[in-house]
């Protein structure tokens, strides 16, 4: 029997538990264009510091306006820095029609050197988002090792969360039944 797949699926949901989802956003991504997903990722302390890294970033989610065969896979940029973590999105999108089409291209500062820990840096950013009314900026936290999986899972939740609008606005505008 082979369990390779089952092998696969462990480990995809190993690292996908292994980061988090501080502060959710609750907004529907565009049904075509361009939208925006700005977040904040911290990132913990390794066995060589004992320092947390705060980095603001910002993913950019493109649906195109007609579909072709040249974009009919979803492409990812800037999200790992070597290509062993990839294998991660093709586990993704195997598993999922909702990424057919999709461009996400991930912009991220330079990381800011803390010494907080994790809750502390993360519950200081809550205190500055709430101080400034800001609804629409995310906080993450993950290990060093797994900030493109953070980042990755933020918004892929996001596109997971506005489908069904996304399906809505499609009907009411005549392109579904």
């Amino acid at each position: 029997m082979d369990f390779t797949d089952f092998d696969r699926g462990r480990h995809f949901q190993e690292l996908w538990e292994s980061v988090r989802i501080e502060r959710p956003v609750n907004y529907s991504l565009f049904t075509f264009g361009e939208s925006d997903l700005p977040y904040f990722l911290v990132c913990g302390a390794t066995e060589k510091e004992a320092t947390v890294s705060i980095t603001r970033g910002e993913v950019k989610v493109t649906r195109p306006s007609i579909i072709t065969p040249d974009n009919a896979r979803a492409e990812f940029r800037n999200f790992f820095e070597n290509n062993e973590d990839e294998g991660i999105v093709d586990f993704l999108l195997a598993r999922s029609a909702a990424f057919s089409h999709l461009k996400f291209d991930n912009h991220s500062g330079p990381a800011r050197i803390v010494s907080d820990s994790i809750e502390e840096a993360v519950d200081r950013l809550n205190r500055q988002l709430d101080g400034e009314d800001e609804e629409h900026v995310a906080i993450l936290s993950a290990p060093p090792e797994m900030a493109g999986i953070a980042v990755l899972r933020y918004a892929s939740e996001r596109i997971w969360a506005s489908a069904p609008d996304n399906v809505q606005e499609l009907r009411e505008r005549g392109f579904l039944p």
